[in-house]
């Protein structure tokens, strides 16, 4: 008989940790161990439907539950530490984890309620292990101890599907015929410019160079960097702030063309994507044969799956060097940009999350500007580069990789108490009355009957 595994996790929102969801929950059930149901949750505003909308997502559905009627062998929730709760016999924390330098302190009491704790990087395992807080008597005002992890903590990195992301066509010609959103094709293709970078990431609070996917100074940056240039590239940026609707459209062009403002001269272009896409239209984007390169400014990631996701379609990337993407962007093989912590703004922070104590990443201006010009002028080179990024992505990172990994963590780990049976003694039916074993008496004791252990 299988141990029973419930999932909590929101598996059907179209977000990152909806992504890991899938991906986990999949992995769990090829192993074929374990009778799995899953809990579907929300995750923040992030709209609901991704499994209906993705047919290979379908498979599914027949596991999805909204009761759980008996104590689970094995529980786990996909979510964000403060929220984990020891429902099960056995108790897993999965987290991306954190994108600064400090998680808070009750990201570690959660922590520290599980069995174990599984995490997306290194950067985010050691962040949590550095992470110590004063107790203190709320009466004394003294020092009576320290919050810190005391449960196990592994990293367990996100898997990309090589069905999926891979390079389409060769020397990068794709089959028109093939593909699954031939007017994103076309739209791209007819664009003037024949190099343009791509930056994806939702455009989070924060004021200008303060939210934490940068999105405000990489575009700054690009303006200034390419601005009454004889010949510009372009930027396409696919973003959007809470969900795919017209309000949030008109927003995020609020804030392109307020940014696009503070720059003059002859300006460069930046086309939006603004919506929902299927991981192959994703896919699709990154082979279009006008998409050179990938750029993130990016203050802090978990882990940064868009970036590995993009890597194996063996084309550069531009990023910054720190935080959770150097688990799979190499020195060598992608464009790392130096730069500085510093604490987070308050306008990005967010209780229990991103929290005022905390640093994250700001790259060097300059070294912002310098990269973009390399890979533009020196194409050739970050290319061949681009293609060394991809095989180390596609040999290191994929989801067998993952399912190999997650399957080693709870052969090694889980310890789920098992049922003691005793052999009872037979009881006798006589003349329709039960006939109980008789008890001995010795020295004035009752003498029970032994029971025997199986």
């Amino acid at each position: 008989m299988k141990n029973t595994f419930v999932i909590s996790c929101p598996i059907d929102t179209y977000s990152g940790y909806g992504a890991r969801s899938r991906d986990l929950v999949k992995s769990i059930i090829e192993l074929d161990k374990y009778d799995v149901k899953i809990l579907s949750q929300r995750w923040g505003s992030t709209p609901f439907g991704f499994i209906e909308n993705n047919p290979e997502w379908k498979f599914l559905t027949p596991y999805v539950t909204n009761t759980i009627t008996s104590q689970p062998d094995i529980w786990a929730q996909i979510t964000v530490p403060n929220e984990f709760q020891p429902n099960g016999k056995y108790n897993i924390g999965f987290t991306a984890g954190i994108e600064t330098t400090l998680c808070s302190a009750p990201w570690i009491e959660g922590m520290n309620r599980m069995d174990i704790n599984i995490v997306s990087s290194e950067h985010s395992k050691q962040v949590f292990l550095s992470s110590k807080f004063d107790k203190v008597d709320g009466k004394t005002n003294q020092k009576v101890g320290v919050t810190e992890l005391t449960k196990p903590i592994e990293v367990l990195l996100e898997g990309a599907n090589l069905d999926i992301y891979k390079p389409l066509g060769k020397d990068g010609t794709i089959k028109f015929i093939d593909l699954e959103n031939t007017e994103l094709y076309d739209q791209i293709n007819s664009i003037p410019e024949d190099f343009v970078f791509l930056t994806v990431g939702h455009w989070m609070q924060g004021d200008l160079g303060e939210d934490r996917k940068n999105i405000g100074i990489t575009l700054k940056s690009f303006y200034e960097t390419f601005k009454d240039k004889k010949k510009q590239p372009a930027l396409i940026l696919k973003t959007s702030s809470v969900n795919s609707s017209y309000m949030d459209r008109r927003e995020i062009m609020k804030k392109v063309n307020a940014v696009r403002s503070m720059s003059k001269g002859n300006l460069p272009t930046v086309y939006i994507l603004h919506g929902n896409f299927s991981n192959r239209e994703m896919n699709e984007l990154y082979n279009h044969p006008k998409i050179k390169a990938m750029v993130s400014h990016t203050k802090g990631e978990g882990f940064g799956r868009p970036l590995l996701e993009f890597s194996l379609s063996n084309k550069p990337i531009i990023c910054s060097g720190w935080s959770g993407q150097l688990d799979f962007l190499q020195n060598d093989k992608s464009l790392l940009l130096s730069g500085k912590l510093y604490n987070v703004h308050s306008s990005a922070q967010q209780k229990d999350i991103l929290i005022p104590e905390s640093q994250w990443f700001q790259p060097n201006p300059m070294d912002i500007n310098k990269s973009y010009k390399d890979v533009y002028d020196n194409y050739k080179f970050w290319l061949e580069r681009g293609k060394r990024q991809g095989y180390f992505s596609r040999t290191n990172f994929s989801f067998n990789k993952m399912k190999e990994k997650i399957n080693k963590i709870l052969e090694d780990n889980i310890s789920i108490p098992k049922h003691v049976s005793l052999n009872l003694p037979k009881l006798k039916k006589i003349n329709n009355k039960i006939e109980l074993p008789k008890l001995k008496k010795i020295n004035n004791k009752i003498e029970l009957p032994k029971l025997k252990k199986l």
